[in-house]
């Protein structure tokens, strides 16, 4: 009995380890060595990655100014972003969005890698919905780096305790371009630096990582173990 149980616990726990669901790296479908080629069509899994508030895009380099996470080499596209908001307009309105099923998933984690240019924004907001609609804020705004033009890889935001999100169909979440806090203008990244609406922010490696959730039978198969060894201690 108690082999059974172990192996049934085992069990369970195997099929609730975090994995990639769904991840973008921007790399051209069939490799071109051209990283001014590529797609916004997820590399695993499914999902829709757009812009919003009328930002035009490109694919330029993941490589360059000490390169983003992913291992491709000499095909490594980025997801290049630009024509943000004027300055003290349009604060968390420009960015882009992923929409992500999480249907049959839970403990969602949301990881990218993303380079400021020098007049881009220094600051983005995070944020997430449930119905593929309304977004809403998680976390304070992320402060970006302290020089322009270098990569800030694997941001990561844990939704794990935001059980909305969880087996999910309208899952999706946004980075959007926003004032610097408690002020009413954009910062540039830079610290001396001046925000233009023609700075850039670069994506890739955008991953949303989770965890089955347990099939009913695996937790009624673990819950009779545990029984059965209660009733076979007292009857000891």
């Amino acid at each position: 009995m108690r082999s059974l149980l172990t192996l049934s616990f085992f069990a369970v726990v195997a099929s609730s380890q975090a994995a990639i669901l769904t991840q973008w790296n921007f790399n051209s479908t069939t490799s071109d060595a051209n990283t001014s080629t590529g797609t916004t069509a997820p590399a695993i899994g499914t999902g829709t990655a757009s812009v919003v508030g009328g930002l035009t895009t490109s694919f330029a380099s993941g490589d360059a100014s000490g390169g983003s996470t992913d291992p491709a080499v000499g095909d490594d596209s980025a997801w290049n972003t630009t024509t943000y908001a004027a300055q003290g307009t349009g604060d968390k309105t420009r960015g882009v969005q992923f929409l992500v099923s999480t249907v049959g998933q839970q403990n969602i984690v949301v990881s990218w890698d993303i380079r400021h240019s020098n007049t881009a924004s220094r600051w983005t907001q995070f944020q997430y919905t449930t119905d593929g609609v309304n977004f809403v804020d998680f976390g304070a705004a992320i402060d970006g780096p302290a020089t322009g033009d270098s990569w800030n890889n694997t941001r990561t935001v844990d939704l794990s305790t935001v059980t909305a999100v969880n087996n999910n169909a309208n899952f999706g979440f946004r980075v959007v371009s926003t004032f610097a806090p408690g002020g009413s203008t954009y910062a540039g990244t830079t610290v001396a630096g001046t925000y233009a609406t023609s700075g850039t922010m670069r994506y890739d490696m955008v991953t949303v990582n989770a965890s089955p959730v347990p099939e009913p039978a695996s937790m009624i198969a673990l819950g009779a173990g545990l029984l059965a060894l209660a009733r076979r201690r007292r009857n000891g």
